[in-house]
């Protein structure tokens, strides 16, 4: 696990809270956690029996169901599939990624060949030009191949339990690199570039892009009715991967959001979210970092630098950034956003 890796869990675990009182019912497959947050509609997560990565959405119709990204590979996807069997037989017509982050997109394959894609322009591009050869993806294949690397060697210094503990681990890092030998790129069959709205069904579905954030391309599905709108990775409960972002015109884009009208947030990782403050916070905080790596690159510091001497620290009781400095992956994005040599 990278340091970025461990920074964004241990940032999770402390700062998302799962909404109360707003779900119907939780239902519990081989796979998959399906909670219901308004009637036939139901926010996946996996259960840990392998690796989704991220969150899906499930909206239920008169006919159909509409699927909300896909997860990490075609075996997650398929996995998706499957557990939404348990809650309807309902053919799955459509599918809307939220962005074309590998975590989100590459279980597509799964849906089959005739279902209804929907994604941005930015992720149609992405996803047609070389998908595989995306800093991102790659960097993702070489941490899932060094997680599995690092318990093998751990496996032969272990004994008694441990050593069994760890080959369970080892045999579930080791079915999720199987499983990216099957990842085909898939674009969307149908995009947009501002505001689609899908009502059919008995069912009124918004498909927002309200600006650059996490990439740019990011899609926020709105349930009007409901008063629920997934956000993918454009608004987690916490910071969010910086990688690919456009940090700067970040907190423009959740003012956009905001404009929404909606009680729960259903993020691409973790749980609901129902503390709408989080917005708040999540937004000052990249209002701040835009500003904080401004100033240290004008004063001539290097990005290096840079990400070590960012003082973030007054974002300690909201987001929990107690330490001094700033992620050198997002700083680096930042800089080369600056400088005109990153698009």
């Amino acid at each position: 696990m990278t340091a970025l890796h461990k920074y964004l869990v241990a940032l999770f675990a402390s700062i998302l809270v799962p909404a109360s009182g707003l779900s119907q019912e939780v239902i519990n497959t081989d796979t998959h956690r399906l909670e219901e947050v308004a009637e036939g509609v139901y926010f996946a997560s996996g259960n840990g029996a392998l690796y989704t990565m991220s969150n899906a959405l499930i909206i239920e119709r008169d006919n159909d169901v509409v699927v909300v990204d896909s997860h990490i590979t075609p075996a997650a996807g398929r996995a998706l599939m499957n557990s939404i069997e348990v809650v309807t037989d309902k053919p799955i017509t459509t599918l809307i990624n939220s962005h074309f982050h590998y975590d989100h997109a590459n279980g597509t394959p799964a849906f089959g060949p005739n279902i209804q894609i929907i994604g941005h322009e930015y992720t149609y591009k992405k996803l047609t030009e070389e998908p595989a050869n995306e800093q991102t993806y790659r960097s993702s294949l070489v941490r899932f191949d060094n997680t599995v690397a690092n318990l093998e060697e751990r496996i032969t210094n272990a004994s008694g339990s441990e050593r069994a503990e760890l080959q369970t681990q080892l045999e579930f890092w080791q079915a999720h690199v199987r499983a990216q030998d099957e990842i085909d790129f898939i674009p969307p069959t149908v995009s947009m570039s501002d505001v689609m709205t899908l009502f059919r069904g008995g069912r009124e579905i918004q498909i927002h892009f309200l600006g650059r954030a996490h990439t740019g391309g990011d899609l926020a599905v709105f349930l009007p009715q409901e008063r629920i709108v997934f956000t993918g990775d454009m608004m987690l409960g916490g910071i969010s991967y910086l990688g690919d972002g456009y940090v700067a015109e970040w907190a423009d884009t959740l003012q956009g959001l905001k404009q929404l009208d909606f009680d729960l947030i259903l993020p691409g990782h973790g749980p609901s979210i129902a503390d709408l403050n989080r917005i708040d916070y999540v937004q000052t905080y990249y209002a701040d970092l835009t500003e904080e790596v401004r100033r240290l690159k004008s004063a001539g510091y290097s990005a290096e630098e840079a990400a070590a001497r960012a003082d973030l620290r007054q974002h300690a009781d909201t987001l929990g950034v107690d330490q001094l400095g700033a992620n050198l992956q997002a700083v680096q994005r930042m800089y080369d956003l600056i400088d005109g040599i990153a698009e």
